[in-house]
C-alpha cells in the first residue's frame, strides 16, 4: 500500500555549541524538562500526526540516541507498516557514504524514500522544541499546490540565527536568507520541509557530492529556478536549543512560562517519553521546593529554587539549588550551593561545595574534580 506521508529526522549533527554536554552523545539525546529528551518532540509530533513510518538519519555518537528510540514504542510508532528506521553511514562500491549536510544526508538515503514509494517527504530536526500537528502543514502544501512547504515563525531573538524569508500575500516564499547579518524578512525558517516526493528527487539529484545544506543550497537553489515554495506560518512555542544559553533559557521557561508549550497537556498534542519506571519523588519535611521540576525518583532534603531536576537525583540536608539544570544521578552534598549551574549525569557535589556562577555554566566530575568540589570521575 501506498504511504501518503513519511518523515526523514535529521539527528547526527555533533551539537558543537552544546559541548561538553554532547561529548559523548547526539544533540537529540540531550535531555531537557527532568523527563524528557529533545528528540521526544518531534516523534510525539510525528505520532500525534499519525505519520508512523519514519527514517531517523543518525551519524555522530548515535549509540545512547539508538538505545533510547529503541522501536519507537514510547510513541506508538512500532507498527508492522511502517515504523522506525535508523539509517547510519555506510559503505557501497561507490565507497563511504558519509553525510556533508543536512540534504546531502537525505540524499544518501533516498533509497528508503523508494522503498515507501510516499506522496509527501517530511524533512524534520531531531533537537527542537515544539508542539505542532504536521497535518496542518499538509493541508497548506495541498491547498497552495507547491512544489514543497516550509515551515516558518516569528523568533523573539536574533532573526540572523535563521534563515530568513520574505512571503508574498498568497503565502509563497519570495526570498530567503541563510543566517543574514542583516536581515530583509520578518519570518524565520523552522527548518522544517515537506516535498512532494518527486521534486526532492530532482532537487536533490543536482546537488554536488560535497557539503550542502537546504539552508545554503537548496532553497536558494529552488527559487532560483522557479520552484514554488509555500510558506506554513507556525504561532505556537518554538525553540532551536542549539547553545548552553538556549538550552538553559528554554528550561527556564517551562518554570516561568508554562502556559507556552503546555507540557501538563495531555489531550492536545501531548509530548510523550520513554518511562524511567522510578519511584516518586520524596520532598523531605526539611527540605524546601519553590518555582521547580522535580522528576522522579528525586529525594529533596535541602532547597530547591527555580530549577529544573532529572530522574534519581539527591539534594542532601541544607544544601542550596537555585536556578540550575540537574541532570540525571546528580547528588549534591550537604550544606553545598549550586546557582545557574547546568550539573551532567551521575556528577557528585561533595559537601560544602560553592558553584555559583553569574552565567549558565556546565559541570560534571571531570570539571568539579579539576575544582577540588567533587568525587574524581
Amino acid at each position: 500500500m501506498k504511504t501518503e506521508t513519511i518523515a526523514m529526522v535529521l539527528v547526527g549533527g555533533k551539537g558543537s555549541r552544546l559541548r561538553p554536554i554532547t561529548e559523548k552523545k547526539a544533540k537529540p539525546a540531550v535531555t531537557f524538562g527532568g523527563k524528557y529528551r529533545l528528540v521526544d518532540f518531534v516523534l510525539s509530533n510525528l505520532a500525534n500526526a499519525m505519520i508512523n513510518t519514519v527514517g531517523i538519519i543518525t551519524q555522530y555518537e548515535p549509540h545512547s540516541l539508538m538505545d533510547y528510540i529503541g522501536l519507537g514504542s514510547s510513541w506508538d510508532l512500532d507498527v508492522s507498516e511502517g515504523g522506525v528506521h535508523f539509517l547510519t553511514p555506510y559503505t557501497d562500491i561507490d565507497g563511504e557514504k558519509w553525510q556533508k549536510g543536512t540534504a546531502h544526508a537525505i540524499r544518501q538515503h533516498l533509497h528508503f524514500v523508494r522503498t515507501h514509494d510516499p506522496k509527501y517527504v517530511l524533512v524534520l530536526s531531531g533537537d527542537h522544541i515544539y508542539k505542532m500537528d504536521y497535518r496542518e502543514l499538509i493541508r497548506t502544501h495541498e491547498k497552495k499546490g507547491s512544489d514543497f512547504t516550509i515551515g516558518i515563525f516569528t523568533p523573539d531573538d536574533s532573526l540572523s540565527r535563521y534563515g530568513v524569508l520574505t512571503v508574498d500575500k498568497d503565502g509563497f516564499v519570495e526570498r530567503f536568507e541563510e543566517k543574514p547579518k542583516d536581515p530583509a524578512g520578518d519570518y524565520a525558517s523552522m527548518g522544517i520541509y515537506l516535498f512532494n516526493r518527486d521534486i526532492l528527487e530532482k532537487i536533490l539529484a543536482d546537488g554536488l557530492d560535497e557539503d550542502f545544506d537546504f539552508g545554503n543550497d537548496i532553497i536558494p537553489k529552488a527559487l532560483a529556478e522557479g520552484y514554488s515554495i509555500a510558506a506554513h506560518t507556525f504561532k505556537g512555542y518554538f525553540r532551536d536549543v542549539g547553545t548552553i544559553e538556549s538550552l538553559y533559557d528554554a528550561n527556564m521557561d517551562l518554570i516561568d512560562h508554562p502556559e507556552q508549550l503546555m507540557l501538563n497537556d495531555y489531550r492536545n498534542l501531548p509530548v510523550y517519553t520513554r518511562s524511567s519506571n522510578l519511584s516518586p519523588h520524596h520532598v523531605i519535611s526539611k527540605g524546601g521546593i519553590v518555582d521547580a521540576l522535580v522528576s522522579d525518583g528525586c529525594m529533596i532534603e535541602g532547597n530547591v529554587k527555580r530549577s529544573v531536576l532529572s530522574g534519581n537525583v539527591i539534594v542532601k540536608k541544607n544544601a542550596a539549588v537555585e536556578a540550575s539544570l540537574l541532570f540525571e544521578g546528580v547528588v549534591v552534598g550537604e550544606d553545598a550551593h549550586v546557582k545557574n549551574a547546568i550539573v551532567l549525569e551521575d556528577t557528585v557535589i561533595l559537601p560544602g561545595t560553592e558553584l555559583v556562577f553569574d552565567t549558565p555554566t556546565v559541570i560534571d566530575n571531570k570539571k568539579l574534580w579539576a575544582l577540588g568540589g567533587g568525587r574524581d570521575a
